[in-house]
């Protein structure tokens, strides 16, 4: 019975994860692209992105790599731009059922993306560890398989088409970005200011001196800290008025 459940929640998660893992190509197939340049191999691009599987810290290891960059910036900014991860694991071990052992527990956390997390939170009931993992799988495998597509078609692709493509990944950041800043004027000032800083941060006396790792970690720290205390988050506790 048990391993009927458990082929059943395997199928159930692969088919949920299959739209998942196609939209993961495409997005994957820029970062190819940007890691191309960064001069990673088809395979070294498949590896990193199949244990990494987060567009921005990716992008932003792939930049410091093709910087030159110490390995200190290359994991700050990995964990500064996957810190919400984090949250998302905790929130995701209140589905899990009590009895789980703390093996599926960590490994669970660790197939957590934005869309694997949504899809386990809104499975009903408590979400099986088979069910993680099938539609991290496919989806992992799909985004690694197009990183190493982006980078297999820079090395070939004439480098006009190239540029062009490698644009379609700063078009889905500012998808993601835009309609926030646009719900909320806290968002839109926090952009702002990151925008106006990062330009001044560029031709100020020491801090231009920095890498630009460096200074985009300093800077997300700086601005996320100051918007999290001048302006917090509201929460209703419930059952209050």
């Amino acid at each position: 019975m048990a391993l009927l459940e458990n082929r059943q929640h395997i199928m159930h998660g692969i088919h949920d994860g299959i739209p998942i893992a196609m939209g993961y190509f495409a997005v994957a197939f820029s970062l190819g692209i940007i890691a191309a340049k960064a001069g990673l191999s088809g395979t070294e691009g498949f590896l990193t992105s199949f244990f990494t599987r987060a567009s921005a810290g990716e992008y932003g290891t792939y930049t410091l790599v093709a910087v030159q960059a110490s390995y200190v910036e290359v994991i700050a900014i990995c964990m500064v731009a996957n810190l919400r991860y984090m949250l998302m694991s905790a929130a995701l071990s209140q589905k899990m059922a009590p009895g789980i052992s703390w093996v599926h527990r960590i490994l669970m956390a660790c197939c957590v993306t934005d869309e694997v997390f949504g899809i386990s939170v809104a499975h009903p009931g408590y979400t099986p560890p088979a069910y993680t993992y099938s539609a991290a799988l496919i989806s992992s495998l799909f985004w690694a398989s197009g990183c190493m597509a982006g980078i297999l078609a820079g090395n070939m692709l004439p480098l006009p088409i190239v540029t062009a493509l490698s644009m379609s990944l700063y078009g889905m950041f500012l998808a993601i970005i835009l309609p926030s800043a646009h719900r909320d004027r806290n968002v839109l000032y926090a952009l702002i200011a990151s925008f106006v800083l990062s330009g001044l941060c560029a031709i100020a006396p020491v801090v231009s001196e920095w890498s630009s790792g460096m200074r985009t970690v300093v800077l997300t720290i700086i601005i996320s800290a100051v918007a999290a205390w001048l302006k917090p988050i509201k929460t209703e506790v419930d059952g209050a008025a």
